[in-house]
């Protein structure tokens, strides 16, 4: 424990000064660790901090708690657990929303060597059965009301309800009984399993990701370093429970620096209710995905008077436009960062340097960036990969088979599948999806580029932008557009005021050539999945048919010449 946190201290100590934290940073050399035991409640829940509030939820399921009584509801809860069976080791998925039962399990389960599986309570009981069949679930804590998903699975899995519980569920709350003094079955090593996470499947099935005791846990000083985080710190991070950027930054990186972990619980995201929290909360950090602030910047966000000290953006690109904005009006940068559920905190613009709008920032400290070709040569844009000579703490083991093996990561480097470049001054820029960006006439297209330049226009709230096939060009670039609030003109009359938007903000060979009016579909976790899009034009193509609400640049006299 003491290496971890001199690990901290050092990132502390080197505050605003990326260059010399990415020079000195050494990931600290641990051989057993339990973060529940070793670092929350053997430091942050016995002496100056033991009273401060660890967790502050706001709005529905409203609670306080501090750092010293999460401590003890855990060592219950992991009583709790143990009497009824959950040994080392053993799969519990965890389907909970914000309440404050979700942390306490977390830090339970970690005390027992227990695999924790999170899952999001959108899940139905399709999902489940691929999680209880792949992730080799063995117990379940969930909510009352979602008892009924899990109907006709596994009937030997041990349930356990938040909640009033069903005939075949233990009460939650009985896990509460259980004594408050709790003895570990043994030391718990940094390479035992801690977390599961079924990734939100943009392309393809779920993958099975697995992290231990120490990717997580020490691999999130960087993000703590990242955000800025400081003891005492209130810090809003918006996410939902069952996807990797929960375990982010509503719990790990927090707690590495001692602060306390805001929520607000809205039935339907309103943004001048977040902001009324912000204020009144004295929120001081926010890291929240660019849905949330692009709906900020449609509010007088001036009239909301913070106490901010460092705003963040992760999740997808933030556009330039959105950036700007909120340095207009709060005196405050939005800083990005890049991670997946595979990894922590890659490359981030990092507190005191300079931010480049468009780009993901710099290579964090711990990791060595590569951009590779698909022979492995390193080259200017290329697929953003962690070289494993060695591989950072903050990487998973592997992907889980559905045999229960793993998947070696490789050799020499791990792709993430994302696309990026990388300037002179170090800074890495977003290309797409590997999988995403295309040729069209034999330019090569990024969609985000694209989708960038349409959500500046007003009557776009969202965009997703794939190739349509086209006999000449190989493929043109299609947007499928959802319309913002209160643009009810008719569809003929906003496509061409886009087309004409477009042709001021993008060079004629990136032009979008087709919009179609539509929801985009997504996964569980909100991310876009273009995969259908694709397939969607493709079969069009085959068919030679044209969606009603398709709109082509050739459908207009006023664009031509």
């Amino acid at each position: 424990m003491n290496s971890f946190k001199e690990a901290r201290d050092f990132l502390f100590a080197h505050a605003g000064d990326y260059k010399s934290a990415h020079a000195g940073f050494r990931w600290p050399v641990l051989e057993h660790f339990n973060y529940a035991l070793d670092w929350f409640d053997a430091e942050l829940a016995h002496g100056k901090s033991a009273n401060r509030l660890a967790l502050k939820i706001v709005g529905a399921d409203a609670a306080e708690r501090t750092f010293a009584q999460l401590s003890e509801a855990s060592n219950r809860v992991a009583n709790g657990l143990r009497a009824l069976g959950v040994k080392r080791n053993d799969r519990i998925l965890l389907m909970l929303g914000n309440v404050v039962p979700l942390w306490e399990t977390m830090l339970g389960a970690m005390k027992l060597g227990a695999v924790v599986i999170p899952a999001t309570t959108l899940l139905n009981t399709a999902d489940l059965k691929d999680r209880f069949d792949r992730g080799r679930v063995r117990h379940i804590v969930a909510n009352a009301a979602d008892a009924p998903k899990f109907d006709g699975l596994d009937p030997t899995v041990t349930r356990i309800a938040v909640g009033d519980a069903p005939a075949g569920w233990h009460r939650y709350d009985a896990l509460l009984d259980a004594p408050a003094a709790f003895t570990p079955d043994g030391p718990t090593r940094v390479t035992d399993p801690m977390l599961l996470y079924f990734t939100s499947g943009t392309t393809s099935r779920p993958k099975l990701v697995e992290h231990n005791h120490q990717s997580y846990p020490v691999g999130h000083l960087i993000t703590m370093y990242w955000i800025g985080l400081r003891p005492g710190d209130m810090h809003l991070n918006i996410s939902s429970p069952g996807w990797a950027k929960h375990a982010y930054s509503c719990f790990f990186a927090p707690w590495n620096a001692g602060a306390t972990i805001f929520i607000l619980n809205q039935p339907r995201f309103n943004a001048r209710a977040m902001l009324d929290a912000i204020v009144e909360n004295k929120v001081t950090t926010i890291c929240a995905p660019p849905t949330v602030w692009r709906m900020f910047v449609q509010e007088d966000m001036a009239a909301w008077k913070t106490s901010l000290r460092e705003v963040l953006s992760a999740g997808e690109p933030l556009n330039p436009e959105v950036i700007e904005h909120v340095q207009k009006v709060w005196g405050l940068t939005p800083r990005e960062g890049y991670g997946q559920t595979e990894t922590t905190l890659q490359i981030g613009c990092y507190p005191g340097e300079v931010v480049k709008p468009g780009s993901m920032g710099l290579e964090s400290p711990g990791f060595r960036i590569r951009l590779l070709d698909h022979d492995g040569n390193d080259v200017e844009e290329g697929e953003v990969s962690i070289d494993l000579h060695p591989p950072p703490t903050g990487l998973m083991r592997g992907y889980q088979a559905d045999d229960g093996s793993f998947q070696p990561l490789g050799d020499g480097a791990y792709r993430t599948g994302d696309v990026g470049t990388k300037d002179a001054d170090g800074y890495f820029t977003y290309v797409g999806r590997a999988d995403d960006v295309f040729k069209a006439s034999d330019y090569r297209i990024s969609p985000f580029e694209l989708e960038s330049a349409l959500i500046e226009h007003p009557a776009v709230a969202e965009a997703a932008v794939v190739p349509a096939p086209d006999k000449v060009r190989m493929a043109i670039p299609k947007a499928y557009v959802t319309l913002a609030p209160g643009h009810n003109e008719p569809l003929r009359d906003v496509a061409l005021s886009i087309f004409q938007h477009l042709r001021v903000a993008l060079a004629p060979y990136k032009r979008v050539r087709r919009l179609e009016f539509t929801d985009l579909p997504k996964t569980i976790s909100g991310k876009i999945r273009r995969v259908e899009l694709r397939q969607a034009e493709e079969a069009r193509a085959r068919a030679g048919t044209r969606e009603e609400a398709e709109f082509r640049e050739e459908d207009f006299p006023e664009l031509r010449g």
